[in-house]
């Protein structure tokens, strides 16, 4: 096991100042800090099954209203490396609230854009207070007891990933229903409600640090140059990001055009088919404690690329045929990615424990500046060329990510 040298830096608080004696979470409020996590990463998608029907609203074309969730992928990825860090040094439960405050009010502002220059700023900021996740998942780490943890960072996973795929379901159908724009205020709504209950059940959570934030963001340089295997793990997933946004994020376009002409609805319900994906997080768990993560990582990436090899040949199948393709695809993949992450997320954890948070910082960034070139670069083939181009880039980054897992290493530094 390696150890990450950062200098300069200031040690570790003391145990005895920074880990108040942590109470037992309880059943409710383990389903809490999921539900955190779920509802904070489903702003980051209910703008994708519902760009069908905002688009025409506020006068922007296609390809135009792709930066959408462009902007708001990429918004996260620069909140994850710009505000995650701060977890270490200031109470967790005040960034929490603060976070929550700000993400209603980005959302407010969505809802009431009047144009796309309004709107895309908008997401910009959605995407950076919708970190409130990668905050609320090292709070609860923090607050089990070591015999229970690896338990209940599973379950608050489980949540997060029930919020990526359910919240393309629920604004599919609001927006089908009631609008776009009511989607926004609800998700406002669910934001403020979580934020104040997070705020009266959490404990204050002390720093674990001194680091300065300019040496908080300068370690996470030197984590990057110094382990291989972080580099490998982040960048496998960051292609496997590409796929998994390109199809998300082009797929209510599609759909909402010829030979399918279906609304938003539609779209999102493939969200129930892409949820078993979330199913996978205790399984792959367990299979990475008993065959090695590298193995289950190597085989959430071969799920995707077949999926995505499949999709691209099912364009020549008549419609009917096309939309089961899509159903037993999107399962197929998502199991895939998300066996993947948790995977991903074994093998860096375990390169040091006193710096796992730094390490998810990059893990994730990867990820979601994977999902930001997804989104935006799919929109431009699907305008292009088609879905079968859209699924093409989906199977080359799959491909990627497979020869970056492949072959055995050792846990170290190169």
């Amino acid at each position: 096991m390696t150890t990450a040298r950062i200098s300069p830096a200031t040690p570790p608080l003391p145990a005895t100042e920074t880990q108040a004696t942590a109470p037992i979470l309880s059943p409710r409020r383990i389903l809490l800090l999921a539900s955190g996590t779920g509802f904070s990463v489903a702003c980051l998608y209910y703008s994708q099954p519902m760009l069908g029907v905002l688009g025409p609203d506020i006068g922007a074309s296609g390809r135009a209203v792709g930066l959408v969730p462009t902007l708001t992928q990429l918004g996260y990825a620069l909140g994850i490396l710009l505000l995650a860090p701060l977890g270490d040094r200031h109470d967790r439960r005040r960034i929490i609230s603060l976070k929550a405050a700000l993400l209603s009010a980005a959302l407010i502002l969505a809802a009431l854009s009047p144009s796309l220059a309004v709107l895309l700023p908008a997401s910009l900021l959605i995407g950076l207070t919708a970190t409130l996740a990668q905050d609320i998942v090292p709070a609860a780490a923090a607050l089990a007891p070591d015999s229970q943890r690896g338990k209940v960072v599973g379950t608050v996973m489980t949540g997060l990933l029930s919020g990526i795929l359910l919240s393309r379901v629920v604004s599919g159908f609001v927006a089908e229903q009631f609008g776009w724009r009511t989607m926004f205020f609800a998700a406002a709504a669910s934001i403020a409600l979580i934020g104040v209950v997070l705020n009266r059940s959490l404990p204050a959570l002390a720093p674990t640090t001194n680091l300065s934030y300019a040496a908080l963001l300068g370690s996470l340089r030197t984590l990057w140059r110094q382990h291989g295997e972080l580099r490998r793990a982040a960048l496998a997933q960051g292609c496997l990001s590409v796929g998994f946004s390109a199809f998300w994020s082009t797929l209510a376009l599609m759909l909402h055009g010829a030979p399918f002409h279906l609304g938003s609805t539609a779209a999102g319900a493939f969200g129930l088919a892409g949820a078993a994906g979330a199913l996978a997080a205790p399984l792959a768990g367990h299979a990475a404690d008993r065959k090695g993560p590298e193995s289950v990582a190597r085989f959430g990436a071969l799920l995707a690329l077949l999926a995505f090899v499949a999709l691209a040949l099912s364009t020549a199948l008549p419609a009917h045929g096309q939309l089961a393709a899509l159903a037993l695809g999107a399962v197929v993949f998502d199991l895939g990615v998300q066996a993947s992450l948790i995977a991903h997320q074994a093998v860096i954890y375990r390169i040091d424990p006193a710096a796992r948070s730094r390490f998810n910082a990059v893990l994730f960034v990867c990820v979601f500046i994977g999902m930001a070139a997804g989104s935006v670069a799919a929109s431009v083939l699907l305008a292009a060329w088609g879905w079968a181009a859209v699924m093409g880039l989906a199977s080359l980054a799959s491909l990627a990510a497979l020869l970056l897992r492949g072959g055995k290493r050792r846990t170290g530094r190169r």
